[in-house]
């Protein structure tokens, strides 16, 4: 099983064969499986078309993703459909829209050139001698406009750009930790329908055993107390699938909340929780976190710090206002043009401080990019080694252990009916299939998820093969 991280080729592109069918560990003497096998799954199946430079449903500053019209899921639900119903409805993504809705608008305003000023000026009011004489009055009209020097203007729209990148990288990458997000709890569902379907075959084998039993009480040769230890074990088995019942309609609303969602429309999610892609090499996936969102937005961000550096050098120049109008004296009636201009003296104040921020601004980004870099590696190491471990534990619960409690089990029964082993020996035994069942449905499930994981990091499926060739191998398995 992949998961659609990797460059978003599509909807799906990465998650590779879930499928609701097989691999179930069946108990001694129990009914049919539940679960039927259905064909394989990949999410090389589109759903909606995704890249990173074009988000689902073509998003635009105008039409945010939570307006995409998509049908929620209902019936049956494969991964696909969960993804794409998510990337078409998650209120998140639809908030988080505004964010470059914003981020144009700011662009647009630091496009725009200062306003021209007007003014007005009338002199010879209330004053003493000649000055109180009304043809001494005169009136000045006077347009001013401010012309910005260094390329202030420049540098402004660059550092806006540079900020609207900033927020496209931040939607992907949230894009990407939500599709991450609904792949898991997509696992939990698909973990937790396993649960109920084992916890169904173990009440239906305590049925089962309670009703040999109390046929042998009946002949008398068993005694009542096994009766009373095998209704108690009924009884603790059908407590214990109402309670995995109750965790997979919880998990199953928590899937539904991802699309927005109030309830679980759907009815069952489609997978195999057995199958495994194969894994690449550790370097192999070491040298595709350059491709993580997060790394993505760090070389966005030094840019953007770039720009914030040459703005505040821009800035350090100052400002050169020109003035032109006509003034008008009383006394004759004469107009006349005047001009002028003024300018800042750089004397004290040359922008220093902010020119210091903006380097300083710069190195932590640098350096913050270093450290990210650091946590990276480490986790995506600890994460390989627990995928690893876990791909073995589960091989060794499937091939070895499984089959011998399996094997036991029947055996134990086989005593039990002649009377060569106790109801205590039978339940023991009964018991370890049980209890290595929930092992194994765990330990795939972690698996699943520790993959998630390791597909965040990297952006990149962990798969060496590609799904169909990976089916393939897995049918001849």
């Amino acid at each position: 099983m992949r998961f659609p991280f990797a460059r978003r080729r599509s909807a799906c592109t990465g998650v590779a064969v879930l499928i609701t069918a097989g691999a179930q560990i069946s108990l001694a003497q129990s009914a049919p499986a539940t679960s039927e096998p259905v064909g394989a799954l990949t999410l090389s199946e589109p759903a909606g078309a995704l890249t990173l430079s074009e988000p689902v449903g073509a998003l635009t500053l105008s039409e945010p993703v939570g307006t995409v019209t998509l049908s929620e899921p209902v019936g049956t639900v494969t991964l696909s459909e969960a993804v794409a119903a998510t990337l078409g409805h998650n209120p998140d993504l639809a908030v988080r829209a505004y964010d470059l809705k914003a981020g144009d608008a700011r662009a647009l305003q630091a496009s725009l050139r200062p306003n021209p000023e007007a003014s007005l000026e009338a002199g010879g009011f209330l004053g003493s001698g000649v000055a109180r004489d009304v043809d001494e009055k005169q009136a000045t009209l006077t347009l001013s406009q401010v012309l910005e020097l260094g390329g202030k203007r420049d540098r402004r729209v660059e550092v806006a750009r540079s900020d609207r990148t900033v927020a496209g990288v931040d939607h992907q990458a949230l894009e990407l930790d939500i599709v991450g997000e609904v792949t898991r709890r997509f696992i939990e569902v698909v973990a937790d329908q396993e649960q109920v379907n084992s916890s169904r075959g173990a009440l239906q084998l305590a049925e089962r055993t309670e009703k040999a039993i109390a046929a042998r009480v009946q002949a008398a040769r068993t005694p009542e107390a096994e009766l009373s230890r095998a209704r108690i074990a009924t009884t603790r088995a059908r407590i214990e699938l109402r309670q995995a019942q109750s965790m997979l309609e919880g998990a199953r609303r928590n899937l539904a909340a991802m699309w927005g969602g109030t309830d679980a429309r759907f009815e069952k999610a489609l997978a195999d929780l057995y199958v495994l892609p194969p894994l690449e090499s550790f370097e192999s996936l070491r040298q595709l976190l350059d491709r993580n969102p997060d790394f993505v937005r760090f070389a966005s961000e030094a840019r953007l710090r770039d720009a914030e550096l040459r703005l505040a050098q821009a800035q350090s120049r100052p400002n050169l206002t020109v003035s032109a109008g006509v003034r008008r004296f009383q006394s004759t009636g004469d107009v006349g043009l005047i001009a002028g201009f003024s300018m800042p003296i750089p004397v004290n104040d040359r922008n220093q401080g902010a020119i210091a921020e903006a380097r300083v601004k710069r190195d932590q980004t640098q350096a913050g990019e270093r450290a990210a870099r650091i946590r990276a590696q480490a986790q995506l190491f600890a994460l390989y080694q627990q995928v690893q471990a876990g791909r073995e534990q589960l091989a060794v619960l499937r091939q070895e252990a499984t089959p011998q409690a399996q094997a036991a089990l029947e055996q134990t029964q086989y005593g039990y009916d002649r009377g060569r082993f106790s109801y205590l020996e039978l339940a023991s035994a009964q018991q370890d299939l049980l209890a290595l069942q929930i092992a194994v449905i765990q330990v795939a499930a972690d698996i699943h998820r520790l993959t998630v994981e390791i597909e965040r990091l990297t952006g990149e499926p962990v798969a060496a093969a590609s799904p169909s060739q990976e089916w393939a191998s897995t049918s001849q398995e």
